[in-house]
Formats: C-alpha cells, sequence, structure tokens
C-alpha cells in the first residue's frame, strides 16, 4: 500500500474526529452534559453513536481475521455480538433508563442501597474497561505498521492521546456526535471496497471456499473442544453485551424508557448490516490471501485484500478507505470505554473531595479520563498481541460474569441483597478474570486450556448462583425502599407523569 495515501487516511481520520469533537464542546456547560448528554439524545443519533462505539477493532478487523483463519465457525462472534442487542432490549434498557443513573455503580447503589456494591461495580467498570481498551490500541498500532511502516507505539499513543481530547473537553456531549459520524465512515468504508473485490473475484473466477459438511450438522463435535467453545462464545456475547459500561451508559442518555427500547431496535439493524461485510473480507481472504494463515497478521487481511486483488491506484485508494474505517474503529470504541471509565473513576474522585479543596465533577472526570488510560496503555505497549476478537471476547466474559447478574436481577428480583450482589460479582469477576491472565502468560493445554480460552460458560453460572444464593441467605438485608424502586424501574414515564396532581 502507497504510504502516502496511508498517512493522509489517518490525518483525516483524526482531524474530523478532534474538529466534531471541539464541535460538540459548545453544548457542553453542564454535569450532566458531560455524563449523559443531558439524557436528550434521540433514538437515531443515539443507536449510532452505540454502533460506533460497539463495533470495535474486533469487528472491523478481527472477524474478518478469524474467519479467515478458522473458517465458518468464526460466525458465531458477530452473530452473538449482534443478538446480545435483542437480550440487551428484553430484559434491561427501559428500567435501566428510568433508573436515573449516571453509570452502572450508580445504579447499584440506589437499587441496593450500599456503597460497598458501589465500589465493587466501580472497580469492574474500570477491569472491563482496562480489558477492552488494551486491543483497541494494539489493533490500532499494528494497523498503523501494516498501512505506514511506522512502529507499532506510534498508533497506539496516537488513539490514545485523541481519545482524552475528546473526552476531556466535551465528554458524552462530544463524542456521541463524533461516534455516530464514526459508525457511518465505517460501514462506507467497508461498503465500498467490497463492489470492487467480489467484480474483480467473480472476473478472476476462482471458487469460492467451502464450509465443512461437519458445521452444518447440529451437535455434530460432540467429541471434542468445538461444541463447548462455540456454546461460551455464545454466552460471552449474548449477555455481555448488557454488562458493557461503555454499551449500557448510552441508554442513560435517551429522554425516556420509550426512546431507549427504540434505540435498541435500530441498532440491531445496524449492526446486522454492518457484520455482513467482514465476512465477506474473510472469505475473500481464504482464496488470496493464505499466506496470512496462521501468523500474527490474520487481522490485517482487510486492510490488505485491496492490494493484492486490484492492486494499482485503486487498490491503493481503497486500501486507505479502509485504513480510515480502521482508525476510526479504534478511535469511536476507545472514547466510549474511556468515557465509562472517566464517569466512574471522577464521581470517586469529586464525592472523595471535600472542604475548599473539593473538585468539581467535571474536573474529576477530565482528570479520571486522562489517569484512566494510562494502565491500558502501557500494556498495549508491553504485553505480546494476542487476535484482537479474543481479547475483546475476555471483557464479554467478564461483564457477563458480573454485571449481567447485578442488573438482570436488580432490575426483576427484589430478592436481591447487597451482600448477595457483592459475592457474585467477586466471584463471577475472580472466575473471569483469571482465565485471560492464565491463557496469555502460562498457555495451559488440554481442556483446562478449552476452559480458560473462553471462560463464560462456567463463570456466568458462577456469578448469578453465587448472586442468588447467597441473597437467599441474607434475606433480612432486603433494601427496605425496594417496592418504591421497582416500581420506579417498570413504570412507563408517561404513566408517571400522568399520575402527578
Amino acid at each position: 500500500m502507497n504510504t502516502t495515501y496511508g498517512i493522509v487516511a489517518v490525518a483525516l481520520v483524526s482531524l474530523a474526529t478532534l474538529g466534531i469533537g471541539a464541535f460538540g464542546l459548545r453544548f457542553s456547560r453542564t454535569t450532566s452534559d458531560f455524563y449523559v448528554a443531558s439524557r436528550s439524545v434521540s433514538p437515531i443519533w443515539n443507536s449510532s453513536a452505540i454502533g460506533g462505539e460497539y463495533l470495535s477493532a474486533a469487528s472491523f478487523l478481527g472477524v474478518a481475521g478469524l474467519v479467515l483463519a478458522y473458517g465458518a465457525d468464526m460466525l458465531w462472534y458477530p452473530i452473538g455480538w449482534t443478538t446480545g442487542y435483542l437480550m440487551l432490549l428484553v430484559f434491561v434498557a427501559a428500567p435501566l433508563r428510568r433508573s436515573g443513573a449516571y453509570t452502572i455503580p450508580d445504579f447499584a447503589q440506589v437499587r441496593l442501597q450500599s456503597v460497598r456494591v458501589r465500589q465493587v461495580a466501580s472497580i469492574l467498570v474500570v477491569a472491563v474497561g482496562w480489558l477492552y481498551l488494551m486491543p483497541q490500541f494494539q489493533g490500532a498500532g499494528l494497523t498503523l505498521r501494516t498501512v505506514t511502516g511506522a512502529p507499532t507505539w506510534v498508533g497506539t499513543v496516537l488513539v490514545a492521546a485523541i481519545v482524552v481530547v475528546n473526552v476531556v473537553s466535551g465528554g458524552m456531549r462530544s463524542i456521541t456526535f463524533v461516534q455516530a459520524f464514526q459508525y457511518w465512515l465505517k460501514l462506507t468504508a467497508l461498503l465500498v471496497p467490497v463492489f470492487f473485490l467480489v467484480h474483480a473475484w467473480t472476473e478472476d473466477g476462482r471458487p469460492s471456499p467451502v464450509a465443512p459438511d461437519a458445521w452444518f450438522t447440529p451437535f455434530g463435535d460432540t467429541d471434542g473442544p468445538g461444541l463447548y467453545l462455540t456454546y461460551s462464545v455464545l454466552v460471552a456475547t449474548f449477555l455481555g453485551t448488557m454488562g458493557l459500561p461503555h454499551v449500557v451508559v448510552r441508554f442513560y442518555t435517551n429522554p425516556d424508557g420509550r426512546a431507549a427500547r427504540r434505540t435498541t431496535l435500530i441498532v440491531l439493524a445496524l449492526l446486522g448490516t454492518f457484520y455482513l461485510l467482514p465476512t465477506i473480507y474473510g472469505v475473500l481472504g481464504r482464496i488470496y490471501a493464505g499466506d496470512l494463515l496462521g501468523s500474527s497478521r490474520a487481522d490485517t487481511v482487510v486492510l490488505e485484500l485491496p492490494s493484492r486483488m486490484l492492486g494499482g491506484s485503486l487498490g491503493e485508494v481503497l486500501a486507505a478507505l479502509l485504513t480510515a474505517g480502521a482508525f476510526a474503529a479504534f478511535l469511536s470504541t476507545s472514547s466510549g470505554i474511556t468515557m465509562s471509565i472517566a464517569g466512574v473513576i471522577g464521581q470517586g474522585l469529586s464525592r472523595e473531595s471535600t472542604g475548599p479543596r473539593r473538585i468539581s465533577t467535571i474536573t474529576a472526570l477530565r482528570l479520571a479520563a486522562g489517569g484512566g488510560t494510562l494502565v491500558p496503555l502501557v500494556l498495549a505497549l508491553s504485553a505480546e498481541r494476542i487476535a484482537v476478537a479474543n481479547s475483546v471476547t475476555f471483557a464479554f466474559a467478564l461483564a457477563a460474569s458480573t454485571f449481567c447478574p447485578l442488573l438482570v436481577l436488580g432490575i426483576w428480583w427484589r430478592g436481591l441483597t447487597a451482600r448477595g450482589a457483592v459475592a457474585g460479582m467477586i466471584g463471577g469477576g475472580l472466575c473471569a478474570g483469571i482465565a485471560p491472565v492464565m491463557t496469555i502468560a502460562w498457555r495451559p493445554d488440554g481442556w483446562l486450556g478449552v476452559l480458560m480460552s473462553q471462560p463464560a460458560a462456567w463463570s456466568v453460572p458462577v456469578g448469578f448462583g453465587l448472586m442468588v444464593g447467597i441473597s437467599l441467605l441474607t434475606r433480612a438485608d432486603v433494601p427496605g425502599n425496594v417496592s418504591r424502586t421497582m416500581v420506579r424501574l417498570h413504570t412507563p414515564e408517561h404513566i408517571a407523569v400522568d399520575r402527578r396532581p
């Protein structure tokens, strides 16, 4: 690929991101603007912004890389990531919006009347965010190295710096505009080259790779780990979506519960459209980029196909467009995660500061945005890189094992207690958190390696089981205002308004 084209693409995306973020700064004045965009984002804008931050490096590059490397079995990843929003729509979206909270820890404290639950939830928000940020930063470094030859650390540091500037300058209001723009940029960046690539493939006359017959046989791989891995991926992606802090916080920005549901429906359509495209790149990669199989460069197949299949100026221009889309993926997802981390840490800083040196909520958020990215930045620069889609699934498994039980039980079961919630989050979090450490540092073999590589199938039941079991043993601790809180979560806003005297 022409290095100049790649540099221009990255520069344009970076400047557009900073420019749109600066535009959003004009509307960011209050604490509510910074944290939840004053709860005034329409479903169209919000769904585009959710699509922007949800479709990360794992979606833009990782899905195609997995299909290239492992074939049709990897289609469960995009299926799970999309269907997870259906679970979010059914169980969480509207009640969570009605809670009136800014963050998941806010919801936990409102529902369970416990500072300890809030503290544990805050730690987990940061942990999930860091686990999700690291592959975004690593993917940015890999992309910039692929298209320009620059050292890997350059792309990593560049994305981190731009994200911090955007969050610090305008908070949720700014990144809403940025992420909405970046969804449509990512969709365009994948869609336009597909027409040229598919045309070149049909003209070339090469046959399409096909999935093995066993893939179409239900429960066909019952003698090996394949069936377990499939179900574990589905559990992580189905249930983890509703527990991702940067996704959940988006539903606080809707005007009401009805808008939250409409937002989720639109998001399902946007994600379903998008995920058709990386699959095509993965299939074409199995035809034209077989040399990437088994290498650490499988995630670059999306970026390399135009040059391999088309060549010349057209291939270089399309590769530059894909580079712009990939960089937009890193920026938009990293912005959302950084915002969720900054919101939680910032509120803690503001609460802890007292007297004449009290830090304002907005200042605390800005300090937290800068400090909160340092750990994942250092990890991204120092840790060994693994497939981006696999690393993101660890974050999904952690969210599914901790926040999914907290939200589902907190919204739908009045018997949840503070001690039950703490036990479930700590137990499920330890199970899901130890797995990636063992996988990256130790790389165990056999069934232990399989269980550690995809822990959701056993860590999620641990989280739910502990929450239910400990809550049943501590029934006396059920908050006294639980009936009022449950009515608030489940009563539509228009009914609540109509009942006012």
